[in-house]
């Protein structure tokens, strides 16, 4: 008897702080240049959707950058994350694509962007029920979080991995499975969860 049971395998590659646009003075309302390590053809098509960082070179907290791009459902979406002071600032909403960062204002010297270490990794973007999964821990501990429908939907389940690098995990799902009816989303943190393969029907 066949199986009609899918798995999806979910991997992020390392935060990369200025894989979107390396550090280079910015005109006033002018965007940046979306040309780094991450880039192609002036866009960038992340591995998993994730949030979005800026680093600014000198004091850029009256400031602010608007992104564009699409979420982790494929909506289009737009954030407006203010510059930091000397640092980094970091966005919360979740990109699958980046089109365009563009500067509000006059950044006081050299801005760069990357990408962040939070992300949204879709499981199946449709009605599925999660049959079971695998996970492989960093050496850092941290939370998962199932979510129906997108990055903020109703929370299915979480579970916490442990903070043992290589090591594994297969946490109780019950005989049933857990449905999610508009599709299901993996929420972690990159630096606290390695991989993980989820089973679904």
């Amino acid at each position: 008897m066949s199986s009609d049971v899918q798995s999806t395998f979910i991997t992020a590659a390392v935060a990369d702080t200025n894989g979107i646009s390396v550090a280079a003075a910015v005109g006033n309302n002018a965007a940046l240049t979306i040309g780094g390590a991450l880039a192609s053809g002036g866009a960038v098509v992340f591995d998993q959707p994730r949030n979005i960082t800026i680093l600014s070179a000198g004091n850029d907290s009256s400031k602010s950058f608007t992104v564009v791009g699409t979420d982790e459902t494929g909506t289009a979406v737009t954030e407006s994350i203010t510059g930091g002071n000397a640092g980094t600032a970091t966005g919360t909403q979740h990109f699958a694509t980046l089109a365009s960062i563009t500067a509000v204002g006059n950044p006081a010297g050299d801005v760069s962007a990357g990408s962040g270490t939070s992300i949204v990794a879709p499981m199946f973007k449709g009605r599925m029920r999660l049959k079971g999964l695998y996970a492989v821990n960093t050496g850092t501990a941290g939370t998962v979080t199932f979510r129906d429908e997108n990055a903020s939907g109703d929370i299915r389940m979480q579970f916490n991995t442990i903070g043992t690098a290589d090591t594994s995990v297969y946490p109780d799902i019950p005989d049933d499975g857990l449905m999610f009816k508009e599709g299901g989303y993996v929420a972690y943190t990159q630096t606290k969860l390695s991989s993980i393969t989820v089973f679904y029907a």
